[in-house]
């Protein structure tokens, strides 16, 4: 019911350039001009100005998004409102996305939610980056993200979602077996400032929740290895190749003899984690239902599976 269009504007806005939104939109960079120009001429406005190799939006085209923005939350809302004079059992898909220790933990404990309450309603689960997943909660190829929030994703007063928070996630030191600190109960995140350090590939979540970890806590890392897999950074650590952060849901393989020691702040260094919806979208039922099994999972079996633990005794 919504112009295609608008949502190919929209992911120009997001993603600066006609070529990133190509992609998250699977169209092609020429496909996406001649939308742009097609859509231009029938509102007889200039959308899209070149800027050297880029494109910048025109103030027509920033006024365009303001109105795309209400026409998709009140689409939104009006089938939700629709949806509450079906009766009967909830029918229909749940798509959910979901970064990697969420869509591992997290999700599938909320699956067995709704499929003990819904066992009509179909549920998929992907597992994506928190950028990507707003690109598919904006294209309608997914009903909820589960996310980190990171200076990445769209700001809280982005009106396209409605974000909500979820759970916050502490985040321990992982060291090797032969590591000063290996006998530790707990550690100050400044007492391995001086170590070389495991994070992220540049750009990902990790990296840029490792980097702000350490700086709120005075220092910078010194970045010896990049490593996006739990088990290639638990072999590093193990290894005695650096230090990781780790969030405490994440399960690292137990072939590799690290130890996990819980920091004693301040400053604590935490993940936050959020639900995205696209705005209005919150009264659909079945969205409404996953997002009460979400919490209710975050209520009732969060804490104990984020209670300190090591990864190996000593």
């Amino acid at each position: 019911m919504i112009d295609r269009r608008l949502k190919v504007l929209q992911a120009i806005a997001r993603h600066g350039t006609v070529t990133a939104a190509a992609e998250v939109c699977r169209l092609t960079p020429s496909a996406v001009s001649h939308q742009m120009q097609a859509l231009a001429r029938e509102l007889d406005v200039p959308l899209l100005e070149p800027v050297g190799r880029t494109v910048r939006l025109t103030p027509a085209a920033h006024t365009l998004l303001e109105h795309a923005a209400t026409l998709t939350a009140a689409w939104e809302r009006a089938q939700a409102d629709l949806a509450a004079h079906r009766t009967g059992d909830l029918t229909g898909s749940l798509r959910l996305c979901a970064f990697s220790t969420a869509a591992a933990v997290v999700a599938p404990r909320a699956l067995v939610r709704l499929r003990g309450h819904h066992p009509a309603l179909g549920v998929r689960l992907c597992e994506h980056e928190p950028a990507r997943a707003f690109d598919l909660l904006a294209g309608g190829d997914v009903d909820i993200a589960i996310v980190v929030a990171t200076p990445d994703i769209p700001p809280r007063a982005d009106p396209a979602f409605e974000q909500q928070p979820l759970y916050t996630e502490p985040l321990d030191v992982l060291v090797g077996p032969e590591h000063p600190l290996a006998h530790r109960d707990a550690v100050a995140l400044h007492e391995v400032a001086a170590d070389p350090w495991i994070v992220g590939a540049p750009g990902g979540a990790y990296h840029q929740l490792v980097v702000l970890a350490c700086t709120s806590a005075g220092f910078q890392p010194g970045v010896a290895h990049h490593a996006d897999e739990w088990d290639t950074g638990a072999a590093l650590v193990a290894g005695g190749f650096g230090v990781a952060l780790v969030p405490r849901l994440a399960d690292l393989p137990g072939r590799h003899d690290t130890r996990r020691i819980p920091v004693d702040g301040p400053p604590l260094p935490t993940r936050h984690v959020l639900t995205a919806v696209r705005a209005g979208s919150a009264g659909r039922p079945a969205v409404s239902a996953g997002l009460d099994a979400l919490r209710q999972v975050c209520a009732t079996e969060l804490p104990e599976l984020t209670r300190p633990r090591r990864a190996r005794p000593p």
